[in-house]
């Protein structure tokens, strides 16, 4: 393995000329095929001295390194932390001391909103075990209360029970139909809302009761200024497609000003936000050290500078503080596809784009010299981010994973070359060409694969031969990540002459108007959801960590695009958004 001594490409020229490919034929020991195709990559690449390139105009960061340096949390005390280890012996004490299977049941549910369910796992998973044997002996519920029934249905499919949709029958008239008078119990009408969004494909209960909620609920929002803003909230976006941390932030709030609070959980749920922020604080000036180290936001201007967004992205995807060295290394391949997608959407020519995809397949840095200057630098950061990444691995797990790594960089970049292609000949991709395609380019596998490897351990054989197909949950995965994506900036990214989306495909395809077609991915994203709710607790070689990784970043990507780009507009939510989850604290008092 040849590992690249660090660069600070603040080194090369700040100037990117425009500047003639050369080819040192002779230099390596490639096939004559090799160099026939090396041959006609030339022949069919020439520059002028000017070449006209698009421009993303994105703007600057609103986040700069002298101001990510300044930050400083005092949460980092060590009296913090003993007082959050005392708080948690006295949750222990309550789960251990409630017998109620609702009292149970609403405890568990409001340490998963308030984000500190993470510290109890054992307790938690032995209570709704309990509940669920008992449940399977009777089959009926003994008290047909509607919230009651759907708090512990989504509780209990959330955390992998194979629960039945049966359980709601009790609450349908004779006509099949949920009852009317179900409609005045607004907190019943709320639980079974949300555990509509854990059903799995052919559950037609669970589709009428999604169906049924959601008129309701909307009634009540329009009729009564008063509703429970938590209606409002799930609304929005329901539950199960909530990022934790996000939930956390927000539901802390409003549990505060509930009658029925715990202080214990209360403070417990702040003081845990806090010190887990102080430590993603830590990391995210230490990734922000190495970018600056890097010099590629100077070197590469065309490109987006959005550190701290990638870094965001790894809050929502795997937030628990243990995972601080995942996070760091998913912020650097976060970085480097952003650079990358720049350069294929926006910065370069057809045929540098061919030239770089040929010489990533290949993957050998003695060929960089056939590279314009910018993607020198670009293949040189990634080339020893990847080796270092690979090094890292084989010291502390033993095991080779350059192969792999190399592998999807390789599929990312032959997708968007794909992509570019397209754009190019002004083709429109049917909806299965481009699906198939965007499974790819939406650089999901890419993130997973690098995701995979940091967390696991130790790292099978069997896992890895079944990563590299690209298995089902990363599809899936991908596929909301690609849709969400589609719906938020496809407007944005056509305007600067990219590819058509899903939106655009769909129209073309089936002749349908753009408010049919967005109806229709975001049909494609609930139907997704319904594959991964099935396929997550499968038989798979993969860790529960890992599946729910996956699942994670395919809530994130609905978060990151709820309100329209917030990855490369930097819009006020956004903003807003990082602020409460990375740079402000909670209060305690």
């Amino acid at each position: 393995m040849q590992i690249l001594r660090p660069i600070s490409v603040c080194s090369f020229k700040t100037e990117l000329p425009k500047m003639e490919i050369r080819f040192a034929l002779g230099t390596t020991t490639d096939s004559l095929a090799t160099n026939a195709k090396q041959n006609r990559i030339l022949a069919s690449t020439s520059y002028n001295q000017t070449v006209i390139r698009r421009s993303g105009k994105y703007k600057p960061p609103i986040w700069e390194f002298d101001y990510i340096q300044s930050l400083n949390s005092e949460y980092t005390e060590e009296r913090y932390k003993t007082r959050a280890s005392e708080m948690k012996m006295q949750v222990k004490m309550m789960l251990d001391e409630t017998m109620e299977p609702l009292d149970q049941l609403e405890l568990i549910d409001n340490l998963e909103r308030l984000g500190i369910s993470y510290h109890f796992e054992d307790e938690i998973e032995q209570i709704l075990a309990f509940i669920n044997r008992k449940y399977s002996r009777s089959k009926e519920p003994k008290i047909k209360d509607l919230y009651a029934t759907a708090l512990e249905f989504r509780l209990l499919r959330q955390h992998g029970f194979n629960v039945s949709q049966e359980r709601f029958d009790c609450f349908k008239n004779e006509k099949g139909n949920f009852k009317p008078s179900l409609c005045n119990d607004t907190k019943g009408l709320l639980q079974l809302y949300e555990a509509s969004f854990l059903s799995i494909e052919g559950e037609s209960t669970l589709e009428m009761a999604r169906e049924f909620t959601i008129k309701h609920l909307e009634d009540k929002s329009v009729d009564d200024i008063h509703c429970d803003p938590l209606v409002h909230h799930a609304l929005e976006i329901p539950l199960h497609w909530t990022i934790p941390r996000a939930e956390a932030r927000r539901f802390i709030n409003k549990y505060e000003k509930r009658p029925d609070k715990n202080p214990i959980l209360l403070q417990l749920a702040k003081l845990d936000f806090n010190i887990v922020q102080a430590t993603y604080l830590e990391e995210l000036k230490y990734v922000s050290r190495w970018w600056d180290r890097t010099c590629l936001a100077k070197m590469l201007p065309f490109a987006r500078d959005r550190l701290v967004e990638c870094f965001f992205w790894n809050i929502g995807v795997l937030f628990e503080p243990q995972y601080g060295f995942s996070r760091i290394d998913a912020t650097k391949v976060n970085v480097f596809i952003t650079i990358m997608d720049d350069i294929y959407d926006v910065y370069g020519t057809f045929e540098e784009l061919e030239l770089f995809t040929y010489i990533i397949e290949r993957w050998d840095v003695n060929a960089i010299e056939q590279l314009p200057d910018y993607m020198q630098i670009f293949y040189l950061a990634l080339n020893n981010f990847v080796n270092e990444m690979a090094y890292d691995v084989l010291r502390e797990k033993g095991i080779v994973i350059i192969p792999y790594l190399r592998k999807v960089w390789t599929d990312l970049c032959k997708a968007y070359l794909q992509e570019a292609k397209w754009c190019l000949t002004g083709y429109t991709p049917t909806m299965e060409e481009y699906m198939e395609n965007a499974l790819i380019s939406i650089s999901a596998p890419v993130i997973l694969s690098h995701s995979f490897f940091s967390v696991t351990n130790p790292i099978e054989k069997e896992a890895i031969q079944c990563l590299e197909k690209y298995p089902d949950i990363v599809r899936w995965s991908a596929t909301i990540l690609r849709l969400a994506d589609d719906l938020a900036t496809s407007s944005d990214e056509l305007e600067r002459g990219d590819v058509p989306k899903s939106i655009q495909c769909y129209m073309n395809e089936t002749g349908a108007s753009e408010d049919e077609s967005r109806k229709h991915i975001r049909f494609l994203i609930c139907e997704t959801w319904k594959k991964i709710n099935k396929g997550r607790d499968a038989n798979c070689p993969f860790s529960q960590t890992f599946i729910e990784i996956a699942v994670n970043l395919a809530r994130m990507a609905q978060y990151m695009y709820q309100y329209g780009d917030g990855h490369g507009i930097q819009n006020r939510e956004t903003k807003d958004r990082i602020l409460a989850l990375l740079f402000e604290p909670i209060p305690l008092k």
